[in-house]
């Protein structure tokens, strides 16, 4: 397309009602428009505006940080899928596992969700490897870094509510070891260091109620109220903190200067 016909195109979409109503600054033309169609974006504003050419190689990067978030979103949608065949109850939660993998139409969405579960975890730690290894975590980035250390932890969390859910043999043992770790934790376990200075054992009910291990579990043991708390903790509550630190997380990027340059 020539230059002139170009021209009569971009103008008619700069003085189309439609086009004005939506992107605000009109067809960008020079570096500063740009810049504010960036800035004007509900999405792109999370993002600098402007970048170092060698901080965005691949070579450099690993798209690790990218590829962490493309993941999560896929396992957000999987999910939500999942979501509609799937009943956190010991009676039903088994063989609507057997059934997605069986009988319900796209049930390899159940497969897609538990790979890319494990796929994120693996991206999240390379982002953080990678992250370390270039220094991005000096000043003035230090903040975002504790940020990331925030995530790679709920990153963890939900992997781990999530590995109960197929309540199997496999799951509820995992469970079980997992549960019995935190009740060792250092002050807030009955069985760690520190329990007696806070009054917290398993002598009676009320000071069980106060173990690491019991507000996890639900009850003493891995059961249908262990279940249903891994399973709002995976689907609602860990998703939702995780959001927010993400956005935390992409502001800081811009505001600290972009992805950091070779050290």
């Amino acid at each position: 397309m020539s230059e002139e016909p170009k021209k009569r195109l971009i103008d008619k979409l700069e003085e189309n009602y439609v086009w004005r109503s939506i992107f605000r600054t009109g067809v960008p033309r020079t570096r500063r428009q740009r810049m504010m169609v960036v800035l004007n974006s509900v999405f792109l504003h999370l993002h600098p505006v402007r970048l170092p050419k060698h901080a965005v190689k691949v070579k450099y990067t690993w798209c690790m940080g990218g590829l962490s978030f493309f993941v999560f979103l896929v396992l957000t949608v999987t999910g939500i899928l999942l979501m509609f065949y799937y009943r956190p109850t010991v009676e039903y939660a088994y063989g609507d596992i057997i059934d997605l993998k069986e009988q319900v139409p796209l049930g390899i969405m159940r497969e897609i969700h538990r790979w890319g579960a494990h796929l994120m975890v693996i991206t999240v730690w390379l982002h953080m490897f990678r992250v370390f290894m270039t220094g991005s975590y000096k000043p003035p980035r230090e903040f975002n870094w504790s940020v990331g250390v925030v995530l790679l932890v709920l990153t963890m969390l939900l992997s781990f509510t999530g590995y109960l859910l197929p309540w199997d043999q496999l799951a509820i043992w995992a469970i079980t070891v997992g549960s019995n770790m935190a009740g060792a934790t250092p002050f807030f376990g009955s069985s760690g260091p520190g329990a007696s200075l806070l009054g917290i054992g398993d002598v009676n009910f009320v000071h069980a109620a106060s173990d690491a291990r019991f507000a996890l579990l639900g009850g003493r043991f891995v059961g249908e109220a262990t279940l249903l708390r891994f399973y709002v903790l995976h689907c609602i509550g860990f998703p939702f903190i995780i959001m927010i630190f993400m956005i935390v997380h992409f502001w800081r990027v811009r505001k600290d200067g972009g992805i950091s340059g070779p050290t």
